[in-house]
């Protein structure tokens, strides 16, 4: 059972839903090392994370699984989206509205434009081409750390990744993230370091069980 006092349901990411998520992706992923080399200065770190959940949560449409933790007033304080087998890559006009959140989000600061393109094309050259599920975000409020919260929308999630007989792939800039998804399964397939000087960016896969 969950732990109360927090509710999880199936989420529908519509522009209110995605609108709640791109909030709590930016609070969540405030002290990240990626987005802190990205912009040190921050409210335009929280602006900027707040555009590029937006318009990565709309790329995907149709594509996601997306399930959701929420407190008894009824705010989102957790997230969980995984991108389905067989739709990767996106179709283009959906790479190309990501592509413009994500200027959108670096271009207060330019140099960040530079950076931000070399994490992004390793990722891209680092996921794999089979069938598989991509964990594409994984978020919990702050104030709800250690609740349980990350536990209880990854399960889930895992089950069905295992009734299709498939294996399951993430990134994540911290390395603190690795032995919690280790805990799942997870195996640290790479470590790449696209931008001199800033964090690296691990990859990680769980294989078919």
């Amino acid at each position: 059972m969950p732990p109360i006092p927090f509710t999880y349901g199936p989420l529908t990411l519509d522009r209110p839903t995605r609108n709640e998520a791109a909030v709590l992706g930016a609070r969540s992923f405030y002290d990240d090392p990626f987005f802190i080399h990205l912009s040190a200065e921050p409210m335009l770190r929280a602006r900027g994370l707040a555009l590029y959940m937006r318009s990565h949560l709309a790329a995907l449409r149709d594509t996601a699984v997306a399930t959701g933790a929420r407190d008894r007033a009824g705010n989102l304080v957790g997230i969980c989206v995984w991108q389905k087998p067989g739709t990767y890559p996106l179709p283009v006009t959906a790479q190309v509205g990501e592509m413009v959140g994500a200027l959108r989000a670096l271009i207060p600061r330019p140099p960040a434009l530079v950076t931000g393109f070399r994490y992004t094309m390793a990722v891209e050259k680092a996921r794999p081409r089979e069938d598989h599920w991509y964990l594409c975000l994984l978020a919990a409020d702050p104030m709800a750390w250690r609740r349980g919260i990350g536990t209880a929308l990854l399960e889930p999630g895992l089950a069905t990744v295992d009734g299709d007989g498939l294996p399951a792939y993430l990134e994540t800039q911290k390395e603190a993230n690795v032995a919690y998804y280790r805990r799942f399964g997870f195996e640290e397939t790479a470590r790449l370091t696209p931008s001199p000087g800033g964090p690296a960016l691990f990859t990680m896969t769980r294989p078919v069980r």
